[in-house]
């Protein structure tokens, strides 16, 4: 994956949004907190429980006293804002900045995005600094985004430009593949198991029957515990016909 771009909120308020926001980064693999003049100053233990174990974005954290220090040693930086703001710069999707950003990470470029405070966001010398804005459509009577759900969205749509929505492992334990030797060992020992109960019928018909009930157990894409478990039902329906399948009411003489 890419270097992930520097998270740098701007004269934030709250800690409870500055742990939200380190929560938000440690879900899409973001590490670099960059605070400008966090109101209540910093370290604040109000960010801890909102951080829910991010702690370690919170420790790392780093203070600076503008936001010219904050972007300093960074090539590229995309700015959130919702209003627009009379300067001629690209306005990127939160998509398309996140595409953006993971293609010049990839070229080896240090980036970063601007969040602005909670009160009124970005002013417009921070907005000044940057390269491009983006901006996350909203209901346009509603446009006010928490700064810890703007970090979350920004930090999602990097996450998949990244690379990082790969599929996770399965969540089962259903052991591995069936192999084409377990599969067709399996279809012949049902096979002959309908073939005594008469399924198979007429004797015409039976190689298309075959077929059919061959295809649907390879579309069904069995596991070797599968393919087991299944054999051990045949025998065990087998077995109950073997022994008389007796009736309520009847007795062995």
């Amino acid at each position: 994956m890419s270097e992930a771009p520097a998270i740098i909120l701007v004269v934030p308020q709250m800690g409870e949004n500055i742990g939200a926001a380190a929560r938000a980064m440690a879900n899409f693999a973001l590490a670099d907190l960059r605070l400008v003049r966090p109101r209540d100053g910093w370290p604040n233990p109000d960010a801890v429980p909102m951080a829910a174990g991010a702690t370690d974005i919170l420790d790392r954290a780093r203070v600076f006293r503008s936001t010219e220090d904050a972007v300093a040693d960074l090539n590229y930086v995309i700015a959130t804002t919702a209003r627009q703001r009379g300067m001629i710069k690209p306005v990127l999707s939160s998509r398309a900045a996140a595409e953006d950003l993971a293609a010049r990470a990839g070229q080896g470029q240090k980036t970063g995005i601007l969040f602005g405070g909670e009160r009124s966001g970005l002013g417009n010398d921070d907005v000044a600094l940057a390269d491009a804005v983006v901006t996350i459509p909203t209901n346009p009577g509603f446009t006010s985004i928490n700064i810890a759900q703007a970090v979350l969205l920004l930090g999602y749509e990097w996450f998949v430009a990244a690379g990082g929505d790969v599929a996770p492992p399965e969540l089962d334990d259903r052991s591995r593949p069936a192999t084409k030797r377990e599969l067709l060992g399996f279809m012949e020992h049902l096979e002959g198991a309908l073939d005594e109960a008469g399924f198979l019928y007429p004797a015409d018909k039976r190689p298309s029957m075959v077929r059919n009930l061959r295809n649907m157990w390879h579309r069904a894409d069995l596991r070797e515990q599968d393919v087991r478990t299944l054999r051990g039902i045949i025998v065990a329906l087998t077995s109950y016909k073997s022994r008389g399948n007796k009736t309520d009411g009847e007795t062995e003489s």
